[in-house]
């Protein structure tokens, strides 16, 4: 049995090929990365390592070859759809028999613009008619860390989602029910990943209590929200980004009730509290 991880540089690649190792030899296991630089790491650590971009069908199928079950890391926003259906495309070729997709959460009813590509590529792997499971997964703590950064800095926790509530959990957990789905665990089509449902005033309060520190809980207007995180330091057009990520979350589309995590998991979540202490270490 060949195993594959695409995005194997990224955060979510990397801790996912740390439990994959635990789980199947490692002489079984490919990465795939997009150029020889990035993958040296690999390479040096024992992975069978292939290269390709998911804008180069050709490249894909010679990556594939030979490999039997994926671990399909969505890409970056912007020419994804024709991208991801690259991947699809490859692995239908390459006679891969099992695709784990992470996808986003509840994505048939999700209004984000984000969740059109999952969408689009649940429907194309769906398609294809490879065994797979959708690992809808929610939100990282790693994601708030420019909001939590900006706390500690200067005072004043800055949100723009007053009544939004997430399903937050670390990256690794996520990664952690990836691998196990690509080492072939009997997981179901779709598993909704969702951390403990919270508010960002009840993150803020777990963050005042980890960091010993005292700050402002502000629910921001735009405008304000935007140039707290420009005065800290990101660039324009990624605080616009965040502010993007706040309105999906006021509208609800990561507020989703599930007991999937833990179950994949086999173990419970990481408390709220012990992963900021994660993240603050």
């Amino acid at each position: 049995m060949k195993y594959l991880v695409t995005g194997a540089t990224g955060g979510y690649g990397t801790y996912a090929l740390g439990f994959l190792k635990a789980l199947v030899p490692i002489s079984d296991i490919a990465v795939l990365a997009r150029t020889e630089e990035k993958a040296a790491p690999l390479k040096a650590a024992g992975f069978d390592v292939r290269l390709a971009d998911y804008s180069d069908l050709t490249a894909l199928e010679q990556a594939f070859t030979g490999i039997d079950r994926l671990l399909f890391v969505s890409g970056a926003p912007g020419n994804r759809q024709a991208e991801h259906q690259n991947v699809v495309d490859a692995a239908k070729s390459a006679g891969i028999s099992y695709i784990a997709y992470t996808s986003f959460p509840q994505a048939e009813r999700a209004t984000s613009d984000l969740a059109a590509d999952h969408i689009y590529t649940e429907k194309a792997i769906k398609k294809s008619g490879i065994a797979h499971t959708f690992l809808r997964n929610n939100w990282y703590f790693e994601n708030e860390m420019p909001i939590i950064a900006a706390a500690l800095s200067t005072g004043k926790f800055v949100y723009n989602a007053p009544t939004g509530k997430v399903g937050w959990a670390l990256k690794r957990e996520y990664a952690e029910v990836g691998a196990k789905a690509l080492a072939g665990a009997d997981f179901p089509e779709v598993l909704e990943l969702s951390g403990k449902i919270l508010t960002y005033a009840e993150l803020a309060q777990a963050l005042k209590a980890v960091s010993d520190k005292e700050f402002e809980v502000v629910a921001a207007d735009d405008k304000t929200f935007v140039s707290h995180l420009v005065e800290t330091g990101l660039p324009d057009f990624v605080a616009e980004l965040f502010l993007g990520f706040q309105k999906d979350i006021e509208a609800k589309d990561l507020d989703v009730e599930s007991k999937d995590f833990e179950k994949a998991l086999g173990h419970s979540l990481t408390d709220t509290k012990e992963a900021l202490k994660e993240l603050l270490a």
